[in-house]
């Protein structure tokens, strides 16, 4: 089985969940080594060369997926989905969904997603317009980022991860995060410690009914735009 894996600090409690698990070596060997930014996960699973992996929602909508309620969401704001004010229209390579949104939302500019923009986004958030928090003031809804999605052993993927959602059902019931990895992503990503903590408060990653809701209406207005 092989999982690929988004790495950027959003994904941090799943990523400590499955280190953690019962896992053999070989599956937690590949997450390592299929790590790579949503886009290119998009690719990888739909060609098959991996099994699963938390992929950008609008790609998960194909007929061809299997699809977990575990995704990354967020409620009213996000920090690390944005589009830069007063800058020339440009896409994120790094993104499908997220450049997608930008355009329903009728935002004109650079679109940052990730660890990079969250970086930016601690550095000055006034020059910042923040998607999540757009969505959220024309919809009422949450926005769902990605989600789990499945080619290949599905059932098998399912049973691994039916005790995540259990153990972050919200920002009080997250698995604290051991202080060196929290050190070691403070130093790659130039961003302060508290500024991580204080961004995973806003990271939740059980889909439920709003959520789906959220994406029929995304996917719907992608038709018509």
């Amino acid at each position: 089985m092989i999982f690929g894996k988004i790495n950027y600090i959003n994904l941090l409690p799943l990523h400590l969940y499955l280190k953690s698990s019962k896992l053999p070596s070989y599956i937690k060997a590949s997450i390592e080594y299929k790590k790579n930014v949503p886009a290119k996960l998009n690719k990888m699973l739909n060609n098959k060369k991996i099994d699963s992996a938390i992929i950008s929602s609008i790609e998960s909508t194909k007929k061809k997926y299997k699809n977990l309620n575990i995704g990354i969401c967020a409620n009213k704001k996000v920090l690390s989905v944005l589009v830069e004010k007063n800058s020339v229209a440009q896409n994120d390579k790094e993104s499908a969904t997220s450049n997608a949104l930008a355009k329903i939302l009728n935002l004109n500019g650079k679109v940052l997603i990730g660890d990079k923009a969250l970086k930016a986004y601690t550095n000055d958030k006034n020059k910042y317009i923040d998607m999540c928090e757009i969505w959220y003031k024309n919809t009422n809804l949450p926005f769902m980022f990605a989600r789990f999605s499945s080619v290949k052993n599905h059932n098998k993927a399912k049973k691994i991860l039916k005790n995540f959602i259990k153990k972050n059902i919200n920002a009080n019931q997250r698995q604290k995060i051991p202080k060196y990895i929290l050190e070691y992503f403070s130093n790659t990503r130039k961003i302060a410690q508290k500024d991580i903590k204080n961004y995973l408060k806003y990271i939740y990653y059980k889909i439920g009914k709003k959520e789906r809701k959220a994406l029929k209406i995304y996917t719907n207005k992608i038709l018509y735009k």
